[in-house]
């Protein structure tokens, strides 16, 4: 039996220090906490990197090739003709874009129980229908949903939070794939939008993006501790083993209000902070911040006129990455995106950013509001859905030059 999701029963059908502001050797701990699991905007991030071609520096094939090398690909995900977009023709769509991001929650026992993750990030990010202009749409968690039933997985259906489609579906050896298939097909049913491609991130691959980074300038926009790590009495940060997670210790490491630059460690600790009244919503916030300091870094000129940093991050890149392209070649899916190298990333919370309760108090809601957005997604009118509720909007948090 899958293990259900916590606080939730599964109804299924048949003290204050403060982080040294220039720390660059991550924290001691032998099995260092698995950071944020969250599906990142890998494929526009490599269609930027991609571009770097353009000012001579080495062949579209040779950065292409190591990007693409090492990503898992799959066509069983988006098999299904109800949840996917137009029949697959082997081009990117012409018009406007849906694509799943999946980001997971890894825990090594897991895998001793036949089944791969949680995930519990999961980003819409529809791109409009001139490729230019791309939106994020965080979905909570905690959103209770009907999960359908899925014959093919001897899967009778379930009602529950909504990160638990993915662990339902990779078990019993299914894999990232079987996960993927179910969370697609429950987002659907949540919120009527086809899908045109599903990424699922892997969170090794990930950290060495930023690793081959430097990490990246950041800016908190409010004081908040972790649970994961304290500074201990010679100011040194440690992992937490057994920490409280509902109260900070008198020596929590606390991300205070600023901008900075944050080793990569400090970045990935700060995209999990999410202890404070607006809980997972500040998680949410706080990823796509990330998310988007990682393309302003990916795209700097110290990143593109270095070739060799540029080959060490499109490698890591391709390692981390799963997908399903519904037929499109990995690499026109990548390189087809190349206009939203001058967008911005738009990013979008469902639920105004406030804890909706469900009807049996286990999970959160969707509002009436929230349902206009899936909406505003299916028909691409996501700009004028913006101008009026500009509540759903998540800010980038205290603006400030990245050096």
């Amino acid at each position: 039996m899958p293990r259900r999701s916590r606080g939730r029963k599964v109804r299924v059908s048949s003290g204050q220090t403060r982080a040294s502001a220039d720390a660059k050797k991550a924290p001691d701990r032998k099995d260092r906490p698995r950071s944020p699991r969250w599906a990142v905007f890998l494929t526009v991030v490599g269609t930027l990197l991609t571009l770097a071609s353009a000012a001579g520096l080495v062949s579209t094939d040779y950065f292409l090739g190591r990007l693409t090398q090492n990503i898992q690909t799959t066509s069983g995900v988006l098999n299904d003709e109800t949840v996917a977009g137009p029949a697959p023709s082997g081009r990117l769509p012409k018009g406007a874009m849906n694509i799943l991001l999946l980001g997971l929650d890894t825990r090594q026992s897991w895998q001793a129980e036949g089944r791969e993750s949680r995930s519990d990030t999961i980003i819409i990010l529809h791109i409009a229908a001139s490729h230019d202009q791309a939106y994020m749409i965080s979905i909570p968690r905690d959103l209770i949903a009907h999960i359908p039933a899925d014959a093919s997985m001897g899967f009778r259906g379930a009602t529950t939070k909504i990160n638990a489609a993915y662990t339902f579906g990779s078990m019993n050896g299914r894999g990232w794939a079987g996960g993927a298939k179910l969370a697609t097909k429950a987002i659907h049913q949540l919120t009527g939008i086809t899908f045109d491609g599903v990424v699922v991130i892997d969170f090794d691959g990930f950290k060495g993006i930023l690793q081959a980074m430097g990490g990246v300038y950041m800016c908190v926009d409010k004081d908040m501790w972790s649970s994961h790590y304290i500074v201990d009495k010679n100011g040194k940060v440690q992992y937490a083993e057994g920490a409280d997670p509902t109260s900070p210790p008198k020596n929590a490491l606390w991300f205070r209000k600023g901008c900075r630059q944050m080793a990569p460690w400090e970045a990935l600790e700060y995209s999990r902070l999410r202890h404070s009244k607006n809980g997972d919503y500040d998680r949410q916030r706080h990823q796509q911040q990330l998310l988007r300091a990682m393309a302003k870094k990916a795209t700097s000129a110290g990143i593109l006129t270095n070739p060799g940093k540029l080959a060490d991050i499109l490698a890591a890149a391709g390692s981390s990455l799963k997908m399903d392209t519904h037929g499109v070649p990995v690499e026109d899916f990548v390189f087809g995106l190349k206009n939203l190298a001058g967008s911005d990333l738009v990013a979008l919370k469902t639920n105004s950013g406030t804890f909706a309760t469900s009807s049996d108090g286990q999970g959160e809601a969707v509002t009436t509001a929230t349902k206009q957005l899936f909406k505003a997604a299916r028909t691409d009118q996501l700009g004028t859905f913006i101008l009026d509720h500009p509540s759903f909007l998540i800010s980038d948090g205290a603006p400030a030059p990245a050096p």
